[in-house]
């Protein structure tokens, strides 16, 4: 063989085997990649065919709350929504453009492209076969779901959320929000229809897209002296050590004093110092500002504020829907710490960051990550995943976190939660948050019940004029739901 056959031949060699090698990509990226390739934000085609799949069902309590059904004779699919002004904020949308809450952290779940539902052969990805999309089944109790957003949408606020937990597990029982939005709407395969649909909703002042139970922060007012009573306690404080009252408190190096509320003069607040327990019930700002500008001070504060989940996104699916991250002030001026000790100032809270430091409280002083799928199901009912209780974090020992409770009952005795007395409500917390230059106040209640087996945590924020009590019936009427 001459030299030159010998090139040619080394030359078809490597050719050949450089064709391999292309096929070997192509069927490793067109089999194996496509999932990763579609997501990809810059990948304008994902959006092409998304209609053409019948997705999975979204369910709770073995209602059906989302599903695919045929657009007449073409081959597309449309997504039903079942009461969805009532669910939007669990359920979310499927646009032509997008999807959102559950609907885009189960979006390969729902349809049929997870890779825990693949079950067909090689031949079958390269051909394109598809697999049906599987059922998520959330932990939503639909009762105390309608009743929440009912009693939310009838109070008269401009704004509400509510949010209860299964303190023992962490499973969401409710997530409302109002005012709300018909995913119907939004989901249209019309994407006319659908820009200006968005657009109206966006426009909106109160923004009805955006889940306010998680997904929006508000000052928490009074309900963030529990966290703050918890730095107490486990600074080596008890339910019934002494601290400071007393009418008034400047801060050091504060210009202005903080004051008690003015229903609170001739009270125990006016004392120059009474029982935590009875601080916590009464509500006395003096006491929780002194608390978290001086003794034990914002560190402490800040870290039994972490310890509660405070500062982080927090995941209840699949990590692709987190909350907005609540925040308490790290600072070394005392007159920032105060303010943000009675829940003012820089201190934000999400309404279910709330509902965990209340379930927190009543689960031994041990915090359940909270989540809102119980189970995916395969096309033929099987179960492919199936939710297991984790500990999201220990910010309390048993011991204070049983005083604690007692400081939430005494709230309920004889407290700023009186009213309460006799309803499903065992201990809680309620909050006024003054909102800057506006007529209205951002009300708390954050509770726990039902008397009978104290296990759902509640948090509600209402805003209207009036004081955080307000919005106490409302976590009574969800309890009694949810006990119903």
């Amino acid at each position: 063989m001459t030299c030159m056959d010998k090139a040619v031949g080394r030359t078809w060699i490597v050719a050949l085997l450089m064709v391999l090698a292309l096929m070997v990509n192509v069927t490793y990226v067109q089999g194996f990649e496509n999932e990763k390739l579609r997501d990809d934000p810059h990948n304008a085609r994902q959006f092409q065919d998304r209609n053409k799949i019948e997705r999975g069902a979204i369910v709770a309590g073995g209602r059906k709350l989302a599903w695919s059904e045929k657009d007449g004779d073409s081959k597309n699919y449309l997504r039903r929504y079942w009461n969805s002004e009532v669910f939007s904020p669990v359920t979310g949308y499927f646009s032509v453009f997008s999807q959102s809450a559950l609907e885009n952290a189960e979006n390969h779940f729902l349809d049929g492209t997870d890779p825990r539902l693949v079950t067909s052969t090689f031949l079958d990805k390269l051909l394109g076969k598809k697999t049906p999309g599987g059922t998520v089944e959330t932990t939503i109790n639909v009762k105390a779901q309608q009743v929440a957003y009912e009693a939310l949408r009838s109070s008269g606020a401009r704004r509400g959320a509510a949010v209860a937990l299964d303190t023992r597990t962490g499973a969401i029982m409710v997530m409302a929000s109002t005012p709300s939005y018909d995913a119907n709407a939004v989901s249209t395969l019309d994407a006319k229809a659908a820009t200006a649909r968005f657009k109206q909703l966006n426009d909106d002042p109160l923004k009805p897209l955006l889940n306010k139970a998680m997904n929006e922060v508000f000052p928490p007012g009074s309900t963030f002296k529990t966290v703050v009573a918890a730095a107490g306690l486990t600074a080596g404080g008890t339910e019934d050590s002494r601290v400071k009252a007393g009418r008034s408190y400047r801060p050091p190096g504060a210009g202005q004093a903080i004051n008690n509320d003015a229903d609170d003069i001739g009270g125990q607040c006016d004392l120059s110092a009474i029982p935590l327990i009875d601080s916590f019930a009464q509500s006395c700002n003096t006491t929780f500002a002194y608390l978290g500008a001086e003794k034990p001070g914002n560190e402490a504060v800040s870290d039994q504020a972490a310890g509660f989940g405070f500062y982080d996104k927090i995941d209840v699916a699949e990590g692709k829907m987190t909350s907005a991250a609540s925040s308490f002030p790290k600072t070394d001026q005392p007159a920032l710490s105060a303010l943000g000790s009675i829940g003012q100032g820089s201190t934000i809270a999400t309404p279910l960051q709330m509902a965990l430091v209340t379930a927190g409280v009543v689960n031994g002083g041990k915090v359940m990550r909270p989540y809102l799928v119980d189970k995916l199901r395969a096309p033929d009912g099987s179960v492919v995943s199936d939710a297991k209780p984790r500990t999201l974090s220990r910010p309390l020992t048993a011991a204070r976190a049983a005083q604690l409770r007692d400081m939430m009952k005494a709230v309920i005795r004889s407290g700023t939660g009186k009213s309460l007395q006799g309803s499903s409500i065992v201990g809680g917390k309620t909050g006024t948050a003054d909102v800057e230059a506006k007529s209205y106040n951002d009300r708390w209640f954050i509770g726990y019940g039902p008397r009978s087996d104290p296990r759902y945590a509640v948090a509600v924020m209402t805003e209207a004029e009036g004081y955080g009590i307000k919005s106490g019936p409302i976590a009574a009427e969800i309890v009694d739901a949810l006990a119903g």
